[in-house]
């Protein structure tokens, strides 16, 4: 239980408006703000979409810092990832947070005052490892330093599976070496207010962004025109740094509002994502409290938070998909069966639960780590310059 005279009463958040991080953040400062905590969230990546600024302006209480610094896993990202971090200290020294939560890696080495909680939801170096094999080359070297001392400096780290968690120390190195930082699992969660089963119709639908590759739409590109049923996908074909992926065989919903969302997840009586890489899988859960029986890519990650709620296939493997499609499409008893034994599954996963495990950690952050002192921003960022400039004279960062 939290220590009431510890307990946090603001947290400064970060989070990308580019995949799932925005819906969890949102997810998790509504259920923090039933609690009485106020966030603070500061946005990278790119402006807020309308339906994105439509959900945080639902939520009581918070305050959004609105940016477009490109994020540490893009191209070429590491002057806005520095102008990003000066932002964040200046963030900092306005709303004077309990806790500073970010949900990426570099800005974990920046001096904050408050205690810092790293949380991983997905690594480019495991995202490769697992879409495309093997190691990440040697331009993601810088990536591998910057990571590496985000996670050093962090006071925790937290990741929504084990498997997670697992994929980090693999490729960064044994995490939160020092004393008093801890690691924990804290699985993510959606409103199982917001969805729900409707008359299910003879439709399979996937929801993600069709341009990253460990989401394996294109699997179900190649399975499509040899089963009965359509096969719906919602979500944007462009990637951020430009280009699409178009699947032609799949009926493409485009980019859909989260009601949007809903309402083809209600409808649709299968949800399959064969994925190759997925850290959590926010789409599966909203898929699942919505009564659809899933078919999911056999990975560690999926397989921790589904156990036997799903049908698992080998991300590789297009006929393996083929036939657990089919089979689904001609055993509707089963089909029920998994359907309800993932919804059922699906409410452990709630927004309440999820805050009370933040604030537990939270407030053991607090007991732990006394408020720190930092120089002014000015001064930070002149630091930062001349240790860089030095690191580029001997050929590091």
């Amino acid at each position: 239980m939290v220590d009431a005279q510890r307990a946090p009463g603001s947290v400064l958040m970060t989070a990308d408006t580019v995949g799932g991080v925005f819906s969890y953040a949102i997810e998790l400062a509504r259920a923090l703000a039933e609690r009485g905590v106020r966030t603070s969230l500061a946005t990278m990546g790119g402006p807020l979409s309308a339906p994105q600024r439509d959900a945080a302006g639902s939520v009581p209480g918070l305050s959004v810092f609105e940016s477009s610094f490109r994020l540490e896993w893009m191209d070429d990202p590491w002057d806005d990832v520095a102008r990003a971090g000066d932002w964040l200290l200046e963030i900092e020294e306005r709303v004077r947070p309990d806790v500073v939560h970010l949900n990426g890696y570099a800005h974990g080495a920046l001096g904050f005052r408050a205690p810092k909680l790293v949380v991983a939801h997905s690594c480019v170096l495991s995202w490769w490892a697992a879409v495309l094999g093997g190691e990440a080359p040697p331009e993601y070297d810088r990536y591998r330093r910057e990571v590496a001392r985000g996670l050093a400096a962090a006071s925790a780290v937290a990741a929504p599976t084990q498997a997670m968690l697992d994929a980090l120390v693999r490729h960064h190195g044994a995490l939160a070496p020092f004393e008093g930082a801890r690691t924990v699992v804290i699985p993510n969660a959606a409103d199982p207010d917001r969805f729900a089963p409707r008359p299910k119709e003879e439709i399979i639908l996937a929801v993600g962004r069709l341009w990253d590759q460990a989401k394996n739409i294109a699997a179900l590109g190649e399975v499509a025109p040899h089963l009965p049923w359509p096969i719906q996908v919602a979500g944007s074909e462009i990637h951020p740094g430009g280009g699409a992926r178009p699947v032609p065989s799949l009926h493409h919903l485009g980019m859909l509002s989260p009601s949007g969302v809903a309402a083809a997840l209600a409808r649709a009586s299968i949800y399959a994502l064969p994925a190759r890489y997925e850290p959590f899988g926010l789409s599966v859960l909203e898929a699942a409290l919505s009564g659809c029986a899933l078919v999911l890519g056999d990975i560690p990650s999926l397989r921790e938070i589904w156990r036997d709620a799903a049908l698992y296939v080998d991300p590789g493997d297009a006929e393996a998909l083929r036939s657990a499609l089919q089979a689904l499409i001609d055993e509707p008893v089963r089909r029920q069966e998994l359907a309800s034994r993932a919804r059922a599954r699906a409410f452990d996963f709630s927004p309440r639960r999820m805050a009370r495990s933040y604030l537990h950690l939270y407030g053991e952050l607090l007991r732990g780590s006394p408020r720190k002192k930092r120089s002014p921003t000015r001064e930070t960022r002149e630091t930062r310059e001349t240790s860089n400039a030095a690191a580029a004279a001997t050929g590091g960062e």
